[in-house]
């Protein structure tokens, strides 16, 4: 497993500090791995962790409030606040494209996805960007495209296909970036990226529209603790240290 870490901040309609047309680049971005391909019925989700149908057999990685199937060929990433250390949102990044996950705590009855929408918008507008309501194969979804600076220090366009999903007292934010936001049959490609995550709302109270905390895999974690811990040491051991 490796790690890498970068600085920046994610931004809440698409990520601000990510390539255009490409995957998302984070304040810190942990590669937790690259999975077999997911298996089982990628059509019937994202589900609530309580109500997987019976028989389910995917391997999902365990990040706390998002459940995610490894898809082959794509790296399963954590992007972490540098300065928190909090885990911001989860991340299935391709050579065509990414699409990151984050979930919300909503009310018991309503539709979270129809009230944040113009939030995003006006967000992406705020930045100089476009964001157009559509109809697409989830349902209503935001078309945004924004400036962005690039790695090279060029501004780019960045366009990307947010979709939500209400559930169970959550709400299931996806964000699609690079082929995958501009191209339907791309698209279609990571349909069970999507569709075979589990959500984990948890019985906590909660604000409406706040962020459910996600955590690393435990194995993850304790290379990372042991990773900054041999740091340490060699700070510690170079003269005038």
């Amino acid at each position: 497993m490796k790690f890498r870490r970068k600085a920046g901040s994610v931004a809440e309609g698409a990520p601000a500090d990510s390539e255009t047309d490409g995957a998302p680049q984070s304040a810190a971005d942990e590669s937790v791995g690259t999975g077999a391909a997911a298996t089982g019925d990628a059509t019937g989700g994202p589900f609530d962790v309580d109500d997987l149908p019976d028989g389910d057999a995917v391997k999902r990685v365990d990040l706390g409030a998002l459940l995610v199937a490894p898809v082959e060929g794509r790296d399963l990433r954590v992007q972490i606040d540098e300065k928190s250390g909090a885990v911001k949102s989860v991340v299935l990044a391709g050579q065509d494209g990414a699409v990151e996950l984050r979930a919300y705590a909503a009310p018991r009855n309503g539709d979270l996805w129809s009230e944040v929408r113009p939030q995003i918008a006006a967000d992406a507008a705020r930045r100089g960007g476009t964001a157009t309501e559509q109809d697409g194969p989830f349902g209503t979804e935001l078309f945004c495209e924004v400036q962005v600076q690039q790695p090279d220090g060029k501004v780019g366009n960045q366009a990307s296909r947010v979709v939500g999903f209400n559930g169970p007292r959550w709400l299931l934010r996806a964000t699609f970036l690079g082929k995958p936001a501009r191209d339907e049959a791309a698209l279609a490609e990571w349909r069970s990226a999507v569709a075979n995550v589990a959500v984990r709302r948890g019985a906590q109270a909660m604000p409406v529209g706040e962020q459910l905390p996600l955590t690393l895999p435990a194995e993850v974690k304790a290379q990372a603790e042991q990773a900054a811990a041999a740091r340490a040491a060699a700070g510690q051991g170079q003269p005038g240290a």
